[in-house]
């Protein structure tokens, strides 16, 4: 029996992520970010595997970074690792506070404030305005298009918001079982997607273009940003298998007793998916998308 911890999936997506970030995006973030220290707020940060990536990207420079997440266990596991990744990456790590560390390598520094909350009960707290707000795989969990311009209020005058990881109505497994029974299960996913009460939606990267319009925000740049999965020789790159498997338990615990399932079906499916891992041969392809934003257009920013 897998031990399914949601902690351990957080830090095993990071290569999946990082393969899948968009280049052209992120390279667009870096052109346009003031040379000046910088104010960060990730939003929905999880255990901060955003933060070892920017530091190696070299965007972190002179930052003060807050990642605010409503799980305690997460900021558990960022509060424990982030520590162990500095000290192996060489840099002095200090702790000022609780949850407050500072990393540096001089002349690179980073401050970091670990904050527990809901997002928009940090929001209504009214935090000192940033620079830029990054939200990674979050706001296709977020009601849309009203969540927007509240999160865009952490931002002061000017400043921008990186939007990566946004779902967009694709999930795919290969190579192909049942393929009736697949193509019900992802649309029955999907529509679990549509339905969550705190709001959320299947198709979030699309929809973000109409979304961000009628926010008023201008789009700088925007790009897939696409989940690839897949063995070499046998064998998945770090802890991916892990991944793959807590996708599946994604979908048993999002259509369990679904009354549209054969239950003896579903299981026999995902018994044989679960084999493919163990043996190296599922691939897994999830399609989203990523966008630099200016909530406050930028006149003659051309990107």
């Amino acid at each position: 029996m897998m031990d399914y911890s949601f902690p351990r999936y957080l830090l095993a997506k990071q290569t999946v992520d990082e393969r899948a970030l968009n280049q052209h995006v992120f390279n667009a973030l870096c052109q346009v970010l003031p040379r000046r220290p910088l104010r960060i707020i990730e939003v929905g940060g999880g255990n901060g595997t955003m933060i070892p990536r920017l530091w190696k990207w070299n965007l972190l420079q002179q930052a003060e970074y807050t990642l605010v997440d409503e799980l305690p266990e997460n900021i558990a596991s960022a509060e424990a690792a982030l520590p162990l990744w500095a000290e192996t990456t060489g840099l002095s790590v200090e702790r000022s506070a609780p949850r407050s560390l500072r990393f540096s390598a001089p002349p690179r520094e980073l401050r970091l404030n670990l904050t527990q909350a809901d997002v928009f009960d940090y929001i209504h707290s009214a935090p000192r305005p940033a620079d830029l707000l990054i939200a990674h795989a979050f706001l296709d969990l977020l009601p849309m298009p009203a969540s927007l311009p509240r999160l865009f209020s952490l931002l002061q005058p000017g400043g921008l918001a990186w939007l990566t990881i946004n779902f967009d109505g694709v999930t795919t497994l290969e190579p192909p079982l049942d393929p009736a029974l697949e193509a019900q299960l992802e649309q029955l996913y999907h529509e679990t997607m549509d339905t969550r009460p705190s709001g959320g939606d299947s198709r979030s990267g699309r929809h973000l273009f109409g979304h961000l319009k009628q926010a008023g925000a201008e789009i700088l740049a925007a790009g897939a940003s696409d989940w690839v999965v897949y063995p070499h020789q046998g064998r998945y790159p770090a802890d991916e298998a892990y991944f793959l498997h807590f996708i599946l338990h994604f979908f048993e615990s999002s259509l369990a007793h679904h009354p549209q399932l054969d239950a003896a079906a579903f299981a026999r499916w995902l018994a044989a998916r679960h084999a493919q891992i163990e043996r190296g041969e599922l691939v897994y392809i999830a399609h989203q998308l990523d966008f630099l934003v200016a909530p406050q257009p930028r006149p003659g920013a051309d990107v």
